[in-house]
């Protein structure tokens, strides 16, 4: 009995420990971007100005080497929609922060085959390809131009509806 209590004192001290853990702080802005941001503290006009002008300058160069990439909020939005059902790391910071979570798509089926195991494998509009993981039997197979909705299930799970019929479990392949 007593192995047991040290077991689970054990659990909880190590489960514990990552409740209080601290959020990794941002990355530093890079170079082009931080000349950008010291250019503030100049309190002279004339010094501050030509400050900005040399730190836009270096900022377009940065920009044409590559070095910098500017990503508004609409193409962020959009790359993290083509990214939706994919299981990749955490790219909040790279894409502007956590930003709203996609939890669903919705697009018509552009290509459907029937996979080897009776389940279908669904190519949608958007570009993605989704095949059936699960048993659930579909009642109309789907044709070109239904309408989809893609959701996230829990644990990475993700569900296809075709039109008005149950949805069945699925995977991203492409």
């Amino acid at each position: 009995m007593r192995k047991f209590w040290l077991v689970a004192g054990g659990a909880v001290a190590v489960l514990g420990a990552g409740a209080d853990a601290k959020p990794v702080p941002p990355t530093a802005p890079p170079a082009a971007v931080q000349s950008l941001l010291n250019c503030r503290a100049i309190t002279d006009s004339a010094q501050r100005l030509a400050c900005y002008d040399r730190a836009a300058q270096g900022f377009a160069d940065a920009m044409v080497k590559k070095e910098v990439v500017v990503l508004d909020k609409a193409r962020a939005n959009e790359a993290r929609r083509s990214l939706f059902g994919f299981s990749i790391p955490n790219f909040g910071a790279l894409l502007g922060g956590g930003g709203d979570e996609i939890s669903q798509i919705e697009s018509t089926v552009t290509d459907v085959a029937e996979n080897g195991d009776g389940g279908f494998t669904v190519k949608l509009a958007d570009g993605s390809t989704w095949q059936q993981i699960d048993d659930t039997p579909v009642a109309l197979a789907p044709r070109r131009g239904d309408k989809v909705v893609v959701k996230r299930g829990a644990l990475g799970a993700y569900f296809v509806k075709l039109g008005s019929q149950p949805g069945f479990k699925a995977k991203r392949v492409g």
